[in-house]
């Protein structure tokens, strides 16, 4: 695996579940990652300095995951240069993950955060490392590859079920 060039944060280590997603899809894509935990309510200045320094590190992009009030993703958008990718998590304090979901993507304007489905930390690993890839041939090519493999699974499954209608 390469250089580290994504952050993979999470409010809780209740989070690493879900958040593990982005970082089996960055290992598969072979784009190096870090894990960390940066609660934006219980440790306010690690959330400032990660912010600020994350680019200053070699950090390309920053996945943030958090559940409830959600504030870990906006925080981090509101401070680093970096893009930020929101992954909502559903967690035991939720309101069925609508809350978490809601603080993520209504971010005011001038502060983007891309934001994906509830728990969807894979399609956050593979957005990342899709941004990654439009400086690094390497990752595209991955890229490349892993759609190849979708598209190819599609059309076996397609063949089954319309051999079982015969």
């Amino acid at each position: 695996m390469g250089k580290v060039v994504v952050s993979i944060v999470m409010g809780s280590d209740s989070d690493l579940p879900v958040m593990q997603e982005a970082a089996n899809m960055l290992e598969q894509f072979n784009v190096g990652y870090e894990l960390d935990i940066v609660s934006a309510h219980r440790t306010p200045e690690k959330l400032f300095e990660f912010s600020r320094n994350a680019h200053k590190r070699g950090i390309q992009v920053i996945i943030a995951g958090a559940g409830g009030a959600a504030h870990l993703p906006g925080m981090i958008a509101a401070i680093s240069p970096l893009p930020v990718i929101g992954v909502p998590v559903k967690s035991s304090n939720s309101i069925d993950g609508w809350d978490s979901v809601l603080s993520i993507l209504q971010m005011p304007g001038g502060v983007p955060v891309a934001t994906v489905a509830l728990n969807g930390a894979k399609n956050a690993g593979i957005l990342a490392a899709q941004i990654v890839s439009t400086a690094c041939e390497e990752t595209r090519e991955e890229i490349i590859a892993y759609k190849e493999i979708l598209s190819e699974q599609v059309i076996e499954k397609s063949k089954r079920v319309r051999s079982q209608k015969d």
